[in-house]
């Protein structure tokens, strides 16, 4: 059991707050929720998406999207508001009226940026309910072939032998592939060389070219890279190995215990929403991921639904990570910028 799952199971839930994303419209109504109202009032729904089109925060709403709206048999839309890390979405949808129509769908950043901004436009515990987190993601620890390394192991090895001296590409100070080295800098004791970019696709890109020898990808952004020999994956950073990696270790199989690293979509709506209308979203959206073509989307993406898709195992989960993210972060004197 993870650090991050230990946190999760012991800790209460009075605090807990989230938003939902944005998708795609959809009626259908041998999909509708029986003997369920409207929400509110039989509104269009939005789902405010923190990311960009085309992200991973994109592609998720608009899978969830035309599902959620066949199960509430109303429109559902995707609307994005990209920007400062998530935090212009999530403020949008602070201020919305809590009548379940405004919803947001964000990214694991969300659980990261209370400790990366301590000034936040909101309160991240206090303005959101979270309803669900959808799915989750691994990330895998790729090397350039040149670097001439075949494990994990041997990576240690190299960066205690060398310490500074072997560097890792991140998207920028304070992403996601920046946290996973410093968390794999603090479970293996190395230091690396943190080499931050503005943006995944200019790192990989370096990576590839063999400027920098490491990154800690996304598995669906690197996986046809993998495949065709231009990046060598070393070890992936869930628990269980990707069902599009079968051959590629955990972690700690690689001999790096209690390293988690996860990506993954929460849908959070405004504090002082309604419980009868909360309980109705959260079963529109476990209906919605129990959909085989849902599931297989979200599969081939090199991800999984969230292993209970419920509003308490939602809000403990992000409450595990806050913490987990917060420690490093602390510890490791992370900063933006």
């Amino acid at each position: 059991m993870t650090q991050a799952t230990r946190l999760a199971a012991r800790t209460p839930l009075s605090r807990r707050n989230l938003l939902v994303a944005s998708a795609a419209a959809a009626v259908a109504a041998p999909w509708r929720l029986a003997s369920a109202a409207p929400i509110a009032g039989g509104k269009t729904i939005t789902l405010v998406v923190s990311y960009p089109a085309g992200g991973g925060a994109d592609l998720m709403a608009r899978i969830i999207a035309p599902r959620l709206g066949e199960a509430l048999g109303q429109n559902v839309v995707v609307d994005n508001k990209p920007g400062a890390s998530g935090q212009l979405a999530a403020s949008a949808v602070a201020r919305a009226t809590p009548d379940g129509a405004t919803l947001l769908l964000d990214a694991s950043s969300f659980a990261v940026n209370p400790s990366l901004y301590p000034k936040l436009p909101y309160d991240s515990n206090k303005a959101f309910v979270p309803l669900a987190v959808l799915a989750t993601f691994p990330n895998v620890l790729v090397c350039h072939p040149g670097f001439g390394v075949t494990s994990v192991k041997e990576v240690i090895a190299r960066a205690k032998a060398k310490p500074d001296d072997v560097a890792y590409a991140s998207s920028g100070n304070g992403s996601a592939q920046h946290l996973a080295g410093a968390l794999f800098e603090e479970r293996t004791g190395v230091r690396l060389s943190h080499i931050p970019y503005r943006g995944g696709g200019p790192a990989m890109n370096d990576v590839m070219g063999g400027q920098v020898p490491l990154f800690f990808a996304n598995v669906a952004s690197s996986l046809g890279h993998i495949q065709s020999g231009k990046l060598k994956a070393l070890a992936v950073t869930a628990p269980v190995r990707a069902r599009s990696l079968p051959d590629v270790p955990t972690m700690a199989e690689a001999g790096v215990p209690n390293y988690e690293v996860l990506e993954w979509n929460p849908v959070l709506a405004p504090a002082g929403i309604a419980a009868d209308t909360r309980a109705q979203l959260v079963a529109a959206i476990r209906k919605a991921l129990a959909d085989s073509e849902v599931l297989g989307r979200i599969r081939a993406l090199g991800g999984d639904v969230f292993s209970d898709p419920t509003q308490a195992s939602a809000g403990k989960f992000i409450l595990a990570q806050q913490a987990q993210w917060g420690k490093v972060i602390r510890e490791r004197k992370i900063v933006v910028g």
